[in-house]
């Protein structure tokens, strides 16, 4: 009999079968009401849904170890407790509402691809920034620990989105400024208020509004690959100008080498930006580095971080 091992690659294909499962299980809040264990029956009852459906659903979970089954009562594994049941300091389940957008709108990757434009099928800007909060609790710390912040005691967090990384910053004794669109900041003003944590806050648009002076930090996190570079290198220009004496921008943001192919996850992600922006793509660490050139910077150093990229210039 032929061997076609080589096909594994393709044999991902069903890969969307465990992807789906979890994104419905987590739009019906399922993990919410298993701290005491529940049958099919009962959260049928309580969230309104098919027994069948329900069941054959819980038992998939279980298959993927995502949950766990005793007897005919269906129970939280420690992964759905510490991250997808609400109220959990390490909540992901607005990340992976944000996914469930995600997958409306790469259904539609053959038109864009096509086109070359973006097809918005679907949109949850709460969700969306919520989901940018639950990653930046994974990392927030660690982003601020590799960075030398002596001598900042201003910042500002442009496009700062919920507020996490300014939220860090000030635990540090930094007073931050988060600049980000209006709808953003209601989102921000209310993550920070549940905190405890004062910020100052800035609406506007990065690319055509001031984004005031007097910082000696200015943070950018995963701003760059929602723009085109020649949009990149405006927003720097803008930056700029609101830098101290001796300020720095910080710019974070996920890591791709030069060939824009490896590692694969930011090849992945340059064409999600492919579904959702007009311009926008993952850049390499030399690409943004230039743009920090010409806003009249000197890189001063870069840094590897799990998943990103931290490029620094003053």
């Amino acid at each position: 009999m032929e061997q076609h091992d080589d096909l594994n690659h393709l044999r991902r294909l069903w890969s969307f079968w465990p992807s789906r499962i979890i994104l419905t299980a987590n739009n019906f809040r399922v993990f919410d009401h298993l701290g005491e264990g529940k049958i099919a029956g009962e959260l049928a009852l309580i969230l309104q849904v098919d027994q069948r459906g329900i069941e054959l659903l819980m038992n998939a979970l279980c298959g993927l170890g995502i949950i766990e089954k005793r007897g005919e009562r269906y129970f939280n594994t420690p992964l759905t407790d510490n991250y997808l049941v609400s109220g959990s300091p390490w909540y992901q389940g607005d990340m992976v509402r944000h996914y469930n957008t995600l997958w409306q709108n790469w259904s539609d990757l053959d038109e864009i691809i096509r086109t070359g434009r973006p097809v918005h099928r679907s949109s949850d800007h709460s969700s969306f920034i919520r989901a940018m909060h639950n990653n930046g609790i994974l990392k927030a710390r660690q982003v601020m620990d590799s960075l030398d912040l002596t001598g900042v005691t201003t910042a500002l967090d442009l496009a700062g989105g919920p507020g996490t990384y300014s939220m860090e910053l000030v635990r540090r004794g930094v007073a931050v400024t988060l600049f980000d669109l209006p709808d953003t900041v209601v989102i921000a003003r209310e993550l920070a208020g549940e905190a405890g944590i004062e910020l100052t806050y800035r609406e506007g648009d990065a690319q055509v509004d001031s984004v005031g002076k007097g910082y000696d930090l200015i943070f950018i996190s995963h701003l760059f690959h929602s723009y085109s570079p020649l949009e990149n290198r405006s927003i720097l220009d803008n930056c700029r100008a609101g830098l101290n004496p001796g300020g720095r921008i910080v710019v974070q943001e996920f890591f791709i080498e030069d060939t824009l192919t490896q590692p694969a996850m930011g090849a992945l992600f340059a064409v999600n930006m492919l579904v959702h922006t007009q311009g926008g793509r993952c850049y390499p660490p030399a690409e943004i580095a230039g743009w920090l050139r010409d806003a009249g910077l000197q890189l001063t150093e870069e840094i590897r971080l799990e998943e990103t990229v931290l490029v620094i210039g003053r």
